[in-house]
């Protein structure tokens, strides 16, 4: 069975994205063909990035500790899910520093990314995609942009429930179906 991190990439106070986390953990929980994780990048401080050697050409060479435990930590799965909003029609910079300090410890793996905000995140998946793409992963097709009507009732209260989101579990089955695949056969390949 693949391990799939949901990668919750905002570290903002008051931040929206723990109630979508929450809900992916929840709707991946439940199925029999994955084991979920939850990475938050609060857990994971990492200096911003200023390298001399890419990650690239430095192997599993790190450069302190917090790098080496993020890079640990993203190693060890066999795909993703990334939970992220849109700031300015872009990329979170806590998220894109994050993946900026591995190499790697993604390459042949599957993403698959969850939006939230006026667009359901939709710039900054489409920016996403394309660093997958040079970080030589494989971005999903389907993801799950989450849009105001359903997200500004979810972020008003003081007591979310999972089932606020409800009205997309078609929509993550979907996407975990297809993380899933790719997962297994590209961790078959890179075993062979």
């Amino acid at each position: 069975m693949p391990l799939i991190q949901v990668v919750l990439a905002s570290t903002r106070s008051k931040r929206f994205g723990e109630r979508p986390a929450a809900w992916v953990m929840d709707r991946l929980g439940a199925r029999t063909d994955l084991d979920a994780e939850l990475v938050d990048l609060r857990d994971h401080p990492l200096p911003f990035y200023d390298l001399a050697t890419p990650p690239a050409h430095a192997g599993r060479t790190y450069p302190d500790e917090v790098t080496a435990a993020w890079a640990g930590t993203i190693d060890r799965a066999d795909g993703y899910v990334v939970v992220t909003p849109e700031y300015n029609h872009g990329v979170p910079a806590v998220l894109k520093n994050a993946l900026d300090h591995l190499s790697i410890e993604l390459r042949r793996k599957p993403i698959a990314y969850v939006g939230y905000g006026g667009t359901g995140a939709a710039r900054a998946i489409t920016q996403l995609r394309q660093i997958a793409a040079e970080q030589d992963m494989a971005a999903i097709r389907s993801s799950v942009p989450i849009l105001p009507d359903v997200m500004v009732p979810a972020l008003k209260t003081d007591t979310f429930d999972v089932e606020m989101l409800a009205s997309l579990d078609r929509r993550l089955d979907t996407l975990a179906a297809d993380l899933v695949w790719w997962a297994e056969a590209l961790k078959a390949a890179r075993k062979a």
